[in-house]
């Protein structure tokens, strides 16, 4: 076993009855690596990060590999210890079911998985220093106190990426993490992102060049149901490779760090 790879997969394929609707997925992704997933609204993303959560499992004949830290089998709940993923999910499951919940609790609720602190939960004074360490290093102690119901997109984000940062995982998956945001708040989440691949690798999954932050530094391509094209980010991200996977004429730019759409047609 390789100790440098996070993530290995083979000719994975995943079936929803007769229908396929992820093929031939090989992917490897290494320590010290930031990768971004790209591609259009339905094209098998959310299906892919499913496949990183253990959510789902290859359903077909073929022979495949799919191994996440080395082990091919987890516990849900020490697999989530390793791996933190955000998503826009997660952030409404919050909004229906713990909307009272402050930004002290949501942290808090890490060590458990759960949606909140509940009172047969109890925690050392180590787990205590923690979570103020956490909330120190996202700079948001100013909401300790602040209810989930009355924060900002931006802001619950970030205190569910605190909740994740309670076990410092060795990676972690956003699914999409600006969408909804306004331009002030996605560059202070932007910002949050730069901070935490100090400590823990990132995969960013997104239909958004813009979200792409300069520390990425592999790029994957979704389209037709598989991994189109993967690598160095120089080379992937290219005009050419996005007008084939949005099948639209893309003129793509890079400035000051940051890609973003020039024309399109």
């Amino acid at each position: 076993m390789d100790n440098n790879i996070l993530i290995d997969f083979e000719n994975i394929y995943v079936n929803y009855g007769m229908t396929t609707v992820l093929k031939e997925i090989n992917l490897q992704i290494k320590k010290n690596e930031n990768w971004v997933i790209l591609g259009a609204n339905g094209s098998g993303k959310s299906t892919l990060l499913k496949l990183f959560s253990h959510d789902l499992y290859p359903n077909t004949e073929y022979h495949f590999k799919k191994e996440i830290f080395g082990k091919d089998r987890w516990d849900i709940f020490e697999l989530k210890k390793n791996l933190g993923i955000i998503s826009n999910a997660l952030q409404s499951r919050f909004s229906d079911f713990s909307p009272s919940a402050t930004a002290y609790d949501i942290v808090l609720s890490g060590y458990y998985s759960s949606l909140g602190v509940y009172r047969h939960h109890s925690f050392s004074s180590e787990q205590l220093k923690k979570v103020d360490q956490v909330m120190e290093f996202l700079e948001i102690l100013r909401l300790k106190d602040k209810k989930f119901s009355q924060m900002s997109s931006g802001e619950q984000r970030r205190c569910l990426i605190g909740r994740s940062l309670i076990h410092s995982p060795e990676l972690f998956i956003l699914d999409e993490p600006t969408t909804g945001l306004d331009i002030k708040a996605q560059c202070c989440f932007i910002k949050t992102l730069r901070k935490m691949v100090k400590t823990s690798g990132i995969i960013l999954v997104t239909h958004d060049v813009g979200e792409i932050f300069p520390e990425i530094t592999h790029a994957a391509l979704i389209y037709n149901k598989t991994i189109y094209k993967q690598g160095k980010k120089e080379t992937i991200l290219t005009s050419a490779n996005l007008s084939e996977i949005f099948e639209a004429d893309i003129n793509l730019a890079y400035e000051n760090e940051r890609y973003y759409i020039k024309s399109i047609k």
